[in-house]
C-alpha cells in the first residue's frame, strides 16, 4: 500500500480532484489523505465519497501551535506551514509505514511507485528543481522542490520530519529571508544534515513548466511520471495563464490541452452538487467554459511555437 496526502481548499478543488483520478487511473494500490483547507471544499468532498480516500477537516488537523501561527501568515503561507505537519499528522492518525506528499497541482500519467521505490533502504526522498539555466532560481527558492516527498516512519524520517515542521512553524513566509523561502529553502542541505536523504535521479518525476525546455516529450525519450501545473491558472472572462515560462506547441498538445479538458469535466461535475461556486479558483460566471479549450486549439494551429511570459490564452 502506497500511503498519500495532498491539502487543498476550493479554489484548488479541481486540481485535487484532477491529481486524485489520474493517480487513481495510475495506481493499483494506494491511499490519498486529503487536508481539505476550508469547510466547502470539506463538505464537497465528503458527499463525493472517493474511494480510496480519507478527507481530514481543519478541525481535525489543527493544533495549538499551528492556530497561534494562522493569523500570522497569508492563507498560501499557512498552507507551506502546514505542510510538513500533514504528513507528520498522516503518519501519526494512521500508523502509516510511510507517506507520500502530493501537490494539488500535479497530474500522473505512471504510476508514481516508481519513484518510492527508488529510495530503496533511505528514509526521505525529495526531487530537485532540474531549472532550466534562464529560469534557476536555486539561490531564491531552492534546490529541490515540495511537490513529492516520501517520509518513512523510522528514526531518520520522523526526524528530518519533526525538524521541518519546527523550522516551518517558526519561519515559513513567501519571501527570500536570510537563506530561507517558505517550506522549501530548508531542503537545500538534508542530504549533508541529515542521514538517510535520498534525491531522486528519475528524470520523469519532477517534469515542471520551470524545466519543460530539456525534455522532448515527442520522442518519448523518457516515461514521464508526472507533471507539475504550477502557475496554471482560470482567469476572469474564460483565460488561462499558464505562468512565466516558455513553453512550446506540443507541450500544450500533450500536457495543457488534456489537463484542461479533465479539468473541466471535473467542473461540470461538481456544480451539480453546488452551482453556487465556482471551483476553479476564479469569479462565478455564466460564459461557456469551453472558451479557453478553443483557444488552446486554435493556438496550436498557428506557426509558432514559443509561448513568452505571461501568455495568457483567450480572446
Amino acid at each position: 500500500m502506497y500511503n498519500y496526502c495532498t491539502l487543498f481548499d476550493s479554489n484548488y478543488l479541481t486540481r485535487g480532484l484532477a491529481m486524485y483520478e489520474s493517480l487513481k487511473i495510475h495506481s493499483d494500490k494506494f491511499h490519498l489523505y486529503i487536508f481539505a483547507f476550508d469547510d466547502r471544499s470539506y463538505g464537497l468532498l465528503k458527499k463525493l465519497n472517493l474511494e480510496f480516500v480519507t478527507v481530514v477537516s481543519l478541525k481535525e488537523f489543527e493544533d495549538d501551535e499551528l492556530l497561534k501561527i494562522k493569523s500570522l501568515r497569508s492563507a498560501g503561507e499557512y498552507c507551506w506551514t502546514c505542510t510538513p505537519s500533514i504528513i507528520k499528522y498522516s503518519i501519526e492518525k494512521y500508523t502509516l509505514e510511510s507517506c507520500t506528499y502530493l501537490d494539488a497541482d500535479l497530474y500522473f500519467f505512471l504510476n508514481p511507485k516508481v519513484l518510492i521505490e527508488e529510495m530503496e533502504d533511505k528514509s526521505v526522498l525529495i526531487t530537485e528543481h532540474r531549472y532550466t539555466p534562464e529560469y534557476d532560481q536555486s539561490a531564491t527558492s531552492g534546490i529541490y522542490c515540495v511537490q513529492f516527498m516520501t517520509f518513512k516512519n523510522d528514526s531518520n524520517g520522523m526526524k528530518v520530519l519533526n525538524w521541518w515542521r519546527d523550522a516551518c512553524n517558526e519561519w515559513c513566509y513567501a519571501r527570500f529571508e536570510d537563506g530561507k523561502f517558505g517550506d522549501q529553502k530548508y531542503l537545500d542541505d538534508w542530504t549533508i544534515r541529515f542521514e538517510g536523504v535520498y534525491e531522486s535521479q528519475n528524470l520523469g518525476g519532477g517534469v515542471a513548466p520551470w524545466n519543460i525546455q530539456q525534455y522532448k516529450l515527442e520522442n518519448r525519450s523518457f516515461e514521464l511520471i508526472f507533471y507539475h501545473f504550477h502557475n496554471f491558472k482560470f482567469l476572469p472572462n474564460n483565460k488561462v495563464e499558464l505562468g512565466n515560462y516558455k513553453l512550446r506547441k506540443i507541450d500544450l498538445k500533450m500536457l495543457y490541452k488534456p489537463y484542461l479538458i479533465h479539468l473541466e469535466k471535473i467542473k461540470n461535475e461538481i456544480v451539480k452538487i453546488d452551482d453556487t461556486y465556482d471551483y476553479h479558483g476564479t469569479f462565478k460566471q455564466k460564459n461557456d467554459w469551453k472558451m479557453p479549450l478553443r483557444n488552446i486549439k486554435r493556438r496550436l494551429n498557428q506557426s509558432y511555437n514559443v509561448y513568452t511570459k505571461n501568455f495568457i490564452l483567450g480572446l
